[in-house]
């Protein structure tokens, strides 16, 4: 072979992780890289410029399992219509910068990767900042996902496979935050019956970033199982995250028998997709509302500020 490459050498050229080009080898067969003596993976030109043509194709919407047999001439094809993906260095100043990353974990969750997913979260993280990488890349993800789920392009254990992994790397992000034992505590969950918890994961780690200390109990929790924990960690609110469904007249007597519980002291704050169904109930006990991950934010700090406890910074 005139010439070859490490897998190092390849993920440099083609903008793949290593983790995700050896599982495209794997999983799907997408390439057959030749070994060196060592039995180390050796790339030819025409494979790097396979594995490129395949980043792009997966980049612009497109499941690599769908893909992955077509022949070179067929991807180029697929792939005339898309505009050319730049290194993430190069791109325009307008551009959105969250792109990449979004389509790196998108592949990562179609691999069940966990390593790329995690070093896809951490470089996000790091270009983008905390409030970035809740905004720009996970709350979209999770939207996509959930899309692709219901419309038959995934499964379930993909999304299962990236709540899972947003969990475990977010949980570990808020523990890293040192709160003074001062700082407004937040009982962050779902009410009985709601059982996707990646919202509320996300809401307990925007308000860790924004000062607050926040106390997570998962999904699925009765109110007074809720009420319980607020009153007895000195709780300034509870958060609740409400995704499906939206009209469950059971979750509306949860949210009012919330309420009942708690001293008006005690704030709740609601959001997530299905929340605007409950809407009215959420006014008549007087909860906050939350449209999005941004907005859950300015009402933290306007309820910090209301509520006389000062968070650190």
């Amino acid at each position: 072979m005139t010439n070859s490459y490490s897998i190092q050498a390849a993920a440099e050229r083609t903008g793949l992780t290593p983790h995700v080009i050896r599982a495209w080898e794997r999983r799907y067969k997408a390439i057959e890289p030749e070994r060196s003596v060592g039995r180390h993976r050796l790339y030819s030109e025409d494979e790097i410029q396979r594995l490129s043509m395949l980043r792009r194709a997966v980049e612009a919407g497109h499941s690599i399992g769908r893909i992955v047999r077509l022949s070179t001439g067929e991807l180029g094809a697929l792939i005339a219509d898309c505009p050319p993906v730049a290194p993430f260095s190069a791109r325009p100043p307008d551009a959105d910068p969250a792109a990449p990353f979004r389509a790196g974990a998108m592949a990562a969750v179609e691999l069940f990767d966990t390593a790329a997913l995690e070093t896809v979260l951490r470089k996000s993280l790091v270009a983008l900042s905390h409030n970035g990488l809740l905004r720009m890349v996970i709350a979209p993800l999770a939207e996509e996902i959930g899309e692709r789920w219901r419309s038959g392009q995934i499964t379930a254990a993909h999304e299962h496979f990236f709540t899972s992994g947003v969990k475990v790397f977010l949980g570990q992000l808020t523990r890293q935050f040192a709160m003074p034992p001062t700082a407004p505590r937040i009982i962050v969950g779902t009410p009985a019956g709601q059982l996707h918890e990646l919202g509320a994961v996300m809401v307990a780690a925007a308000a860790a970033n924004l000062g607050w200390q926040p106390v997570y109990l998962g999904a699925s929790l009765p109110a007074h199982e809720i009420a319980g924990a607020a009153l007895r960690s000195d709780a300034t609110a509870v958060a609740l995250s409400i995704v499906y469904p939206e009209d469950d007249p059971g979750l509306a007597r949860e949210l009012s028998e919330l309420a009942r519980l708690l001293p008006a002291s005690i704030r709740i704050l609601a959001g997530g997709r299905a929340a605007r169904g409950y809407f009215e109930t959420l006014v008549r006990i007087g909860a906050l509302y939350a449209d999005n991950i941004e907005e859950f934010g300015v009402q933290l700090d306007s309820l910090r500020r209301t509520s006389g406890k000062q968070s650190p910074g």
